[in-house]
């Protein structure tokens, strides 16, 4: 069984690609619905990521318009790839990541790159990793990753956080 979440994105996906509309929040809202959270959605075709947008703050008034949001953005314009087709849609995997409230951390000691996901800061320059990513197995990979992302040089002074994920995807 696919989770409410999952599939609110699919279905918003769907309807952009092959009909250019928006689909709004269900009414009424479902109460799981009804809250606040940072989100990613990600897409993968053939084990390989082909899109991956999200916010680690809620920029909308509830989750349903976040992973719309975040959905349609992951699909359509993540800069590292070019928008999906409706040809693509039966082969693209979802997950939804629900992001706990990031926490600034004292030391490395305190992540862990399969529970945690990160945040780096550096002035006005920010980057983020999910956890639990496949060929990220130390803090270093995860940090030097979340740098490069933020174009933080491995020199210059960070403010860490981390966060907890509700990883939700299809089978």
């Amino acid at each position: 069984m696919i989770h409410p979440y999952v599939k609110l994105a699919r279905e918003t996906i769907s309807e952009y690609i092959q009909r250019g509309r928006v689909l709004s929040a269900p009414v009424p809202l479902p109460e799981e619905l009804n809250k606040q959270a940072g989100v990613f959605v990600s897409l993968k075709k053939a084990g390989q990521l082909r899109g991956c947008i999200g916010t680690f703050s809620p920029t909308q008034p509830d989750l349903a318009l976040e992973i719309i949001h975040n959905a349609i953005s992951a699909s359509s314009r993540d800069p590292r790839f070019p928008p999906v087709t409706a040809d693509e849609l039966d082969q693209i995997k979802i997950s939804v990541d629900i992001l706990s409230e990031p926490a600034k951390v004292d030391s490395i000691d305190q992540l862990d790159p399969r529970r945690y996901g990160v945040i780096v800061t550096s002035g006005y320059k920010r980057g983020l990793l999910l956890p639990d990513l496949e060929g990220v197995d130390t803090v270093e990979e995860q940090l030097d990753i979340a740098r490069q992302k933020a174009g933080i040089k491995s020199g210059e002074k960070i403010e860490i956080t981390r966060f907890e994920v509700q990883r939700f995807k299809e089978p």
